[in-house]
Protein backbone atom coordinates (compact mmCIF):
# COMPACT_ATOMS: atom_id res chain seq x y z
CA UNK A 1 0.00 0.00 0.00
CA UNK A 2 1.45 3.39 -1.12
CA UNK A 3 1.49 6.44 2.10
CA UNK A 4 1.62 9.84 1.86
CA UNK A 5 5.02 10.74 3.47
CA UNK A 6 5.03 14.06 4.95
CA UNK A 7 8.19 15.63 6.93
CA UNK A 8 6.61 18.48 7.63
CA UNK A 9 3.50 17.37 9.07
CA UNK A 10 3.81 13.85 9.83
CA UNK A 11 3.36 10.80 7.92
CA UNK A 12 0.28 8.60 7.63
CA UNK A 13 1.92 5.31 8.83
CA UNK A 14 0.74 1.79 10.03
CA UNK A 15 -0.35 2.03 14.37
CA UNK A 16 0.30 6.34 13.77
CA UNK A 17 -3.06 8.17 14.83
CA UNK A 18 -3.15 11.58 13.05
CA UNK A 19 -6.02 14.25 12.74
CA UNK A 20 -6.52 14.28 8.69
CA UNK A 21 -7.69 17.83 9.16
CA UNK A 22 -4.52 18.61 10.12
CA UNK A 23 -2.70 17.22 7.37
CA UNK A 24 -4.05 19.89 4.51
CA UNK A 25 -4.26 23.96 5.01
CA UNK A 26 -6.81 26.55 3.92
CA UNK A 27 -5.22 28.83 1.41
CA UNK A 28 -6.76 32.30 0.62
CA UNK A 29 -9.36 31.98 -2.68
CA UNK A 30 -8.50 28.33 -3.52
CA UNK A 31 -9.31 24.67 -3.08
CA UNK A 32 -6.32 22.81 -1.91
CA UNK A 33 -6.32 18.86 -2.42
CA UNK A 34 -3.77 15.88 -1.04
CA UNK A 35 -4.00 12.53 -2.35
CA UNK A 36 -3.27 10.55 0.86
CA UNK A 37 -3.53 6.67 -0.66
CA UNK A 38 -3.73 5.96 -4.13
CA UNK A 39 -4.48 1.87 -4.89
CA UNK A 40 -6.36 0.29 -7.47
CA UNK A 41 -9.82 -0.13 -5.31
CA UNK A 42 -9.71 2.80 -3.70
CA UNK A 43 -8.40 6.45 -3.04
CA UNK A 44 -8.34 9.07 -0.30
CA UNK A 45 -7.80 12.79 -1.02
CA UNK A 46 -8.16 15.40 1.36
CA UNK A 47 -9.75 18.75 0.36
CA UNK A 48 -9.58 22.44 1.72
CA UNK A 49 -12.32 25.02 0.03
CA UNK A 50 -11.94 28.52 0.93
CA UNK A 51 -15.35 30.04 0.81
CA UNK A 52 -16.68 30.87 -1.91
CA UNK A 53 -15.30 28.25 -3.96
CA UNK A 54 -16.59 25.19 -5.69
CA UNK A 55 -16.62 22.40 -8.00
CA UNK A 56 -18.83 22.33 -10.91
CA UNK A 57 -21.71 19.48 -11.40
CA UNK A 58 -19.77 16.81 -12.64
CA UNK A 59 -19.86 12.81 -12.42
CA UNK A 60 -17.81 10.15 -11.09
CA UNK A 61 -17.31 6.78 -12.41
CA UNK A 62 -17.19 5.34 -9.14
CA UNK A 63 -19.27 5.75 -5.46
CA UNK A 64 -17.66 8.62 -3.64
CA UNK A 65 -17.64 9.31 -0.24
CA UNK A 66 -17.33 12.87 1.27
CA UNK A 67 -16.81 13.36 5.13
CA UNK A 68 -16.73 17.05 6.33
CA UNK A 69 -13.65 17.37 8.89
CA UNK A 70 -14.64 21.11 9.39
CA UNK A 71 -17.12 23.55 8.67
CA UNK A 72 -19.82 22.77 6.23
CA UNK A 73 -20.50 22.09 2.65
CA UNK A 74 -23.11 23.12 0.45
CA UNK A 75 -23.72 20.15 -2.04
CA UNK A 76 -26.24 19.14 -4.59
CA UNK A 77 -26.61 16.04 -5.66
CA UNK A 78 -28.62 14.39 -8.16
CA UNK A 79 -30.42 18.27 -8.42
CA UNK A 80 -31.30 17.75 -4.48
CA UNK A 81 -29.78 20.19 -2.47
CA UNK A 82 -27.64 18.75 0.70
CA UNK A 83 -26.05 20.76 3.44
CA UNK A 84 -23.30 18.64 5.27
CA UNK A 85 -21.42 19.53 8.90
CA UNK A 86 -18.45 18.51 10.29
CA UNK A 87 -18.40 14.87 11.56
CA UNK A 88 -21.11 13.91 8.91
CA UNK A 89 -20.43 12.21 5.50
CA UNK A 90 -22.29 12.00 2.35
CA UNK A 91 -22.67 9.01 -0.26
CA UNK A 92 -22.09 10.48 -4.15
CA UNK A 93 -22.98 7.61 -5.87
CA UNK A 94 -21.59 6.86 -9.27
CA UNK A 95 -22.86 7.86 -12.34
CA UNK A 96 -25.00 10.92 -10.73
CA UNK A 97 -24.66 14.22 -11.14
CA UNK A 98 -23.46 16.35 -8.07
CA UNK A 99 -21.26 19.61 -7.38
CA UNK A 100 -19.79 20.93 -4.47
CA UNK A 101 -19.86 24.91 -3.20
CA UNK A 102 -18.33 26.14 0.33
CA UNK A 103 -20.25 29.35 1.29
CA UNK A 104 -17.93 29.05 4.10
CA UNK A 105 -14.16 27.51 5.02
CA UNK A 106 -14.73 23.88 4.69
CA UNK A 107 -12.26 20.48 4.80
CA UNK A 108 -12.90 17.32 3.41
CA UNK A 109 -12.12 13.60 2.85
CA UNK A 110 -12.79 12.18 -0.06
CA UNK A 111 -12.76 8.62 0.08
CA UNK A 112 -13.13 7.03 -3.55
CA UNK A 113 -14.24 2.95 -3.82
CA UNK A 114 -13.53 1.23 -7.11
CA UNK A 115 -16.64 -1.88 -7.68
CA UNK A 116 -14.54 -5.00 -7.76
CA UNK A 117 -14.77 -6.25 -11.62
CA UNK A 118 -17.59 -8.78 -12.09
CA UNK A 119 -16.62 -12.30 -11.38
Amino acid sequence: MEYMVERRRGAILPGVALSFADLVAYAEGSIVSRAIVQEPAASLTLFAFDAGQNLSEHTTAYDAYLQVLDGEVDLVIGGKPVVAHAGEIVLMSAGIPHEVNARQRFKMLLTMVRPRPAA
